[in-house]
């Protein structure tokens, strides 16, 4: 038996409408303790996805099985049973839970395996069945560092189910907060016309630049990122738009898609919204996320820098002009100036003092009085309740996953598993951080096979952290922190840490074989999906040169001194390193050219300090070396611009 889903469909949207209004009227007003919430939460999220998302690829497409709106009810019954029986639980909790409660905790687990087995693949669901397989049972049939001794399945049931280690706890709180308050946000700025904007502000920005097209590219999704946070999410509204154009400029399918996954990549580093990782971030460091937004700014600049000069050279390599006529920036900017207005809102609030999810509402009811400061973009009653339907459909395979993902963290946390493997990350590495940073990220591209990069992130940080941050203090401090001594000075190094595993996780957008915001560029620029995926990995380099800046300079636990001077000279690093890996700049460069702006591009980015100097004018320390490199740089583009410019000229060469 099946229902036609064009019968369902208004059911589903004025469903997905309860279900953004529900989350804000929690949020904003309260009346519902976190374990209810985040039940709740998963509930409305999962049936909504068991009517939405087909049980495979041989499903109609036209219809919803009975089975699905019986998985959709039983979904449901799970915030109903936990409303209604958590009391009488605490009674029993130290003794035997009821068969009932044993009933409804594996029923909620094996519901988020089978809905995220529908929207993610099968990579989440077996680690999750390996998961549980090892804290129950498994563990004991495991000799040596990875052994552990097992708990009764009643009372990992209880765990997971009725404790903030499991499904509904900490993880689950961010997802039913902060997380959808933003993709909500992000879903009324997209309807009231700010992707449009945003495009043509970038238009204006870069068209008259040399490979204008691809500039925007850059721009646009850099700009869309601050709102968006989804790189997959990015491609697709910007891509649209800037794919085409980029190759009526004259640049090939493969590197215009490859250009905009790179760019839609950075969505996630991209202050003021970065993603749910950022927001798992703040809750596992316990560091406002305001912090985080703040010292994430100077390295997003960095990485869309990166981008924007391996663009340039392209261009000039293949002689591509100009995106076309020029365009006035002044109509666009009072055009959309209303758009500030809910970003000036939502970034002044936080700043204030604000939690991230009253800031997310207020400037949810900002971006609507916005519109009405102009007079053909006020946002209609449609147009209100399509973007309140957008925000619940959106978070489906966020929440869900978020949801799930915190079996996986109850069970590292539950065995111990977390310490060990830092302490096994210490061991391969030799207490070398370089190393133990190269085995995150291989074990980064490895998770990001499978995993959406906010999983990703959250199984690394909970795994790998506590290591990396032992290899970037001193001895001493790493003995206390390993000994439980909460150390204040510390913060900005754990902080470095997270960002660097976070910054890795990302790689999983754009790195073959399974690069999911690749496939969409490639898809839209009809172009192969793997050589988009290689020619973005290579665009993208970025996210692996910052996270050894986050490492090895102070761009994060730094005096803002110490952050401006790593940037500055960063800045032209990463030209230097553009310029020596593609190997052109207004020609090709010789060997012995290349080499020497390798060593300027070493010597810009390294942590070694040679000599200090200024340190009667400044609080920090100039760095000798930087000043050696970034004289090398000049000396060579200097020389490069002269040699060239003879060979274009030869009457112009003396004897």
């Amino acid at each position: 038996m099946t229902i036609s889903k064009q019968t369902l469909k208004p059911v589903l949207f004025w469903y997905a409408v309860f279900i953004s209004l529900f989350h804000i009227w929690i949020n904003v007003i309260g009346g519902m303790s976190n374990l209810w919430f985040n039940a709740s939460h998963f509930s409305l999220l999962g049936s909504l996805g068991f009517l939405t998302y087909k049980a495979s690829s041989a499903s109609s497409d036209e219809n919803v099985h009975l089975f699905d709106i019986l998985l959709a009810l039983a979904t449901l019954s799970i915030a109903g049973y936990m409303i209604g029986y958590e009391e009488s639980l605490y009674a029993v909790a130290n003794g035997n839970m009821r068969q009932s409660d044993i009933i409804y905790a594996t029923a909620a687990i094996l519901l988020a395996v089978e809905m995220l087995r529908r929207t993610t693949g099968w990579i989440i669901p077996i680690l999750i069945i390996v998961s549980v397989s090892y804290v129950t049972w498994m563990g004991n049939y495991i000799s040596g560092v990875l052994a552990f001794g097992g708990m009764s399945y009643e009372r990992f049931a209880y765990r997971m189910f009725y404790t903030d280690e499991g499904l509904f706890g900490s993880i689950a709180t961010i997802s039913s907060t902060y997380v959808f308050m933003f993709i909500l946000f992000a879903a009324f700025l997209l309807k009231s016309g700010a992707g449009d904007f945003i495009v043509d502000l970038s238009r204006a920005f870069t068209n008259r630049f040399r490979g204008g097209a691809a500039q925007v590219a850059v721009f646009s999704s850099a700009l869309m990122g601050t709102i968006s946070g989804s790189a997959v999410a990015n491609v697709v509204s910007t891509g649209s738009i800037t794919i085409p154009m980029m190759k009526r400029n004259g640049f090939s399918g493969i590197f215009a898609a490859a250009v905009e996954t790179a760019a839609s990549t950075g969505g996630q580093i991209v202050p003021p919204i970065m993603g749910a990782g950022a927001f798992v971030m703040a809750q596992i460091t316990n560091i406002p996320y305001t912090t985080i937004v703040l010292v994430s700014i100077l390295p997003a600049i960095l990485y869309y820098v990166s981008i924007s000069v391996y663009v340039h050279i392209y261009a000039k390599e293949h002689d591509i002009g100009a995106g076309g006529e020029k365009i006035a920036l002044w109509p666009i900017v009072r055009e959309g100036m209303h758009f500030f207005i809910p970003i000036g809102v939502l970034v002044g609030l936080m700043v204030y003092g604000y939690t991230p999810t009253y800031a997310a509402g207020y400037s949810i009811i900002a971006i609507i009085a916005a519109s009405y400061l102009t007079k053909n973009k006020r946002m209609s009653f449609q147009q209100i309740v399509e973007a309140f339907a957008m925000g619940a459909q959106n978070m489906i395979t966020t929440g869900v996953m978020m949801i799930a993902v915190g079996i996986i963290v109850g069970v590292i946390n539950i065995s111990g598993i977390g310490v060990t493997f830092s302490q096994l990350i210490m061991e391969w590495s030799a207490n070398q951080l370089i190393i133990a940073m190269i085995l995150v990220a291989l074990a980064s591209l490895v998770l990001g096979m499978g995993l959406p990069v906010t999983a990703s992130y959250v199984v690394l940080a909970v795994l790998s952290a506590p290591a990396l941050v032992g290899l970037m203090v001193s001895p001493e401090m790493a003995a206390l922190l390993n000994a439980g001594v909460q150390l204040p000075e510390v913060t900005m190094y754990f902080l470095a840490a997270h960002l660097i595993i976070f910054w890795l996780s990302q790689d999983s957008n754009l790195t073959p074989p399974v690069c999911l915001a690749a496939f969409a560029a490639a898809g839209i620029a009809e172009s192969s999906p793997m050589k988009t995926g290689f020619a973005s990995w290579k665009l993208g380099k970025g996210l692996y040169i910052m996270p050894f800046l986050f490492a090895y300079s102070p761009l994060i636990t730094g005096s803002w001194y110490d952050r401006f001077e790593v940037f500055g000279f960063a800045l032209i690093g990463l030209v230097a390193f553009a310029t020596t890996v593609e190997g052109y700049w207004d020609r090709k460069l010789y060997l012995l050219e290349r080499a020497l702006f390798g060593i300027s591009c070493y010597l810009l980015l390294s942590r070694d300090k040679m000599l200090g100097l200024g340190d009667d004018i400044f609080k920090g320390e100039t760095q000798l070396v930087h000043l050696v490199g970034a004289g090398l740089f000049i000396l060579m583009m200097v020389y490069h611009k002269i040699s060239t410019h003879k060979k274009l000229n030869p009457t112009l060469t003396t004897a």
